[in-house]
């Protein structure tokens, strides 16, 4: 199957092939992907290396059903979004391609889940259904066996409790919180907690809060947890994969998701490191769907493959995973 293809590759060549394959395989299944790439003279047999593929505007997700496959859909995974705002869906067929991404993922950055309690601060996905975020952390929660992971939502007292519990016995702990619950928590309580403690912020005030830039949000939270340094994680609605930062707001993928930027001014160009642009996710593990997206998040890239992102277009929809104004 193309899914363990997918989660096997090891290098440069094998992501190479594998995207190609994929390529061939969207072009052929998914007929909004396929009339795209027409529109810009671009085939199936013309397309021979990875950085020549077109990446669909995320924007499709919104108006269209973006999918490479006849199978039913099993889960609809929708963006979040205030009153009026048309959100982005994303039909996924396959869960367990999505549970396997995840947990390889996560595996890939940060060694066996059931090392560590998860303790999950999501109020606003959580008052919501479809959040692709609160699914996989709810399968992590799980997988971590430990009986202190899970979800706290306005149990504050309780979240401060169990840091407290565990930190005394010297466990591994992974809070992962929505910004603006991380300002809301540290604004309440005073919190030190164990410097090896890590907090992920899963970016986004959700309108709650006036946004502000990610250096700004991280050093409020490494003074008010007491922490070196935040961790971050990327992802979206759209997409089955996620790339993660262990501080600084740089991110790494995993090996069957990559990162380019283009020039704003010309889609089909893709501009250098360290140059300013709009970020392009080649995300493999998006096969029935569409792996090749041109998001509105700015960012750049490095010459070892992370990158940062720097904000959003101008206008567009502040939605989706860790996107910070500028």
């Amino acid at each position: 199957m193309l899914s363990e293809t997918v989660f096997s590759i090891e290098n440069e060549e094998d992501f190479e092939k594998t995207a190609i394959r994929v390529f061939k395989h969207q072009y052929t299944n998914c007929a909004i992907y396929q009339r795209f790439c027409n529109l810009l003279g671009i085939t199936q047999t013309s397309v021979k290396e990875s950085k020549n593929i077109p990446h669909l505007p995320i924007e499709f997700f919104k108006y269209s059903k973006i999918t490479s496959t006849q199978s039913s859909v099993k889960q609809i995974f929708s963006s979040s979004g205030t009153t009026g705002i048309i959100t982005s869906k994303h039909y996924v067929t396959d869960l367990s391609i999505y549970e396997k991404s995840f947990r390889k993922g996560f595996q890939h950055f940060y060694g066996n889940i059931t090392d560590y309690t998860v303790l999950a601060l999501l109020p606003s996905y959580l008052e919501r259904e479809g959040s692709s975020l609160v699914y996989m952390v709810d399968t992590l929660i799980r997988d971590s066996q430990q009986p202190k992971s899970g979800f706290y939502l306005d149990e504050l007292d309780d979240l401060i409790t169990s840091l407290k519990t565990l930190i005394s016995q010297n466990k591994k702990i992974i809070l992962i919180g929505v910004s603006f619950a991380l300002l809301d928590l540290i604004e309440k309580y005073d919190i030190q907690l164990h410097p090896d403690t890590i907090v992920m912020e899963t970016g986004g005030m959700k309108g709650r809060r006036k946004e502000i830039i990610r250096e700004e949000l991280h050093k409020l939270l490494t003074q008010g947890f007491g922490t070196p340094r935040i961790h971050s994680e990327y992802g979206m609605t759209e997409l089955l994969s996620q790339a993660y930062s262990n501080g600084n707001g740089i991110f790494n993928c995993p090996p069957w998701m990559r990162v380019s930027v283009r020039d704003p001014e010309d889609a089909l160009t893709i501009l250098e490191t360290g140059k300013t642009g709009g970020i392009n996710i080649i995300d493999l593990a998006n096969i029935n769907s569409c792996s090749f997206i041109a998001t509105q998040d700015l960012g750049k890239t490095y010459t070892n493959g992370s990158f940062e992102v720097l904000g959003r277009f101008d206008h567009s929809d502040i939605r989706g995973c860790n996107l910070m104004s500028l």
